[in-house]
């Protein structure tokens, strides 16, 4: 069976707050670590070994997951102690693959939520012979992302790093962050040192001559590295727009877990999460957000696409609007914060002190 290996090791730094002391892939979506959709997912697919390659807060990821056999998975993690990169980290697991070498390696990035089909992946690299593999997806602004190029047969023909001007952008085609790579692929990354898998090893690798396979598969797609994109995805996990198996609850308008409590005229809608032991109290409404752990949330607060930090608490009749308020932070009552704007961990707004939006 097709095993994997799943980074995991970045330090989040774009989803500040919210990572300081978290792992981005452990940070609540849809009520469950993120990474515990990634691994359902994969195990839903047919995987059973997966190595998890960390780095930044290593230590947290073992405690929970353990062993994996709670999901139905043999998990081993290897933390690297310097920065290596995505080729770097991919190599450095690479002992603990049980592959072959003409056997297909999953690899997944640890920030992205996708409906790729994986079975179809491996299907398609293994009919074309290919050395490497890409999930590949469609963006009607390209800019951001490295540009992939392929033949009419899926071959790729180019890597093009975040083109900027209208004639370098030559496809919509982007790397979607999951490829297959044959085992032999993998012990040619250069060991102990930095290694960027889309700007030396796929490029190297095409100016060798290895085959290199692109799969459009134009399913649900998104980059979880922003706030703002980390709310989206949590509360499209709920609303069951984007697929997993892990998702406690059923999918809908809301998911409230067990122990939390949430006062019978509270409104909760858009795919809002009430993490364990949060209180929510009279006539609050919160629309599309994350309300992690043990939060509070006073009588008649009004929040909308923003995420409360784990043991955050935010007063009556306090406004939010697309804000992001870290773990422990305090925001007294008759507030209103808008447009982005970030709370840092353990802060503290007195009552009516602020009216702010970072679009000011």
């Amino acid at each position: 069976m097709t095993e994997a290996i799943l980074l995991v090791g970045g330090k989040g730094t774009r989803l500040r707050p919210l990572t300081v002391h978290t792992p981005k892939p452990m940070v609540p979506a849809a009520g469950v670590p993120f990474l515990t959709h990634q691994l359902a997912r994969a195990r839903a697919a047919g995987v059973e070994h997966i190595v998890l390659a960390t780095s930044y807060l290593a230590e947290v990821f073992e405690p929970y997951f353990g062993d994996g056999s709670a999901l139905g998975l043999h998990l081993e993690y290897v933390t690297e102690h310097e920065p290596l990169g995505t080729g770097g980290a991919i190599r450095n697991v690479a002992e603990r693959l049980h592959s072959g070498p003409d056997e297909p390696v999953l690899i997944f990035n640890g920030d992205i939520l996708t409906g790729l089909d994986i079975p179809a992946l491996v299907e398609a690299h293994r009919t074309a012979g290919a050395d490497v593999s890409l999930h590949l997806t469609r963006v009607e602004d390209p800019r951001a992302f490295g540009l992939v190029p392929t033949d009419d047969t899926g071959k790729v023909t180019a890597f093009l790093e975040k083109p900027q001007t209208p004639e370098e952008i030559v496809t919509d085609q982007i790397n979607a962050g999951a490829y297959v790579f044959n085992r032999s692929v993998i012990d040619t990354i250069p060991a102990g040192r930095p290694v960027s898998v889309e700007r030396e090893t796929f490029p190297g690798l095409l100016a060798e001559g290895a085959h290199l396979q692109g799969m459009v598969d134009s399913t649900y797609w998104l980059d979880l590295g922003t706030p703002q994109a980390f709310v989206r995805g949590s509360a499209d996990l709920v609303l069951g727009r984007a697929p997993s198996p892990a998702v406690p609850g059923r999918r809908g308008d809301r998911l409230v877990l067990e122990t939390a409590e949430v006062a019978p005229d509270a409104k909760l809608t858009g795919g809002t999460v009430a993490g364990a032991r949060t209180v929510i109290g009279s006539g609050a409404r919160i629309d599309g957000s994350a309300v992690l752990d043990g939060a509070v949330i006073e009588e008649g607060a009004q929040i909308r696409d923003s995420l409360i930090g784990a043991g955050a608490r935010i007063g009556a009749r306090t406004v939010l609007d697309g804000a992001v308020i870290g773990d422990g932070a305090r925001i007294g009552a008759d507030n209103e914060l808008r447009g982005g704007i970030r709370i840092w961990c353990d802060a503290d707004i007195p009552a009516a002190s602020v009216r702010f939006s970072s679009d000011q």
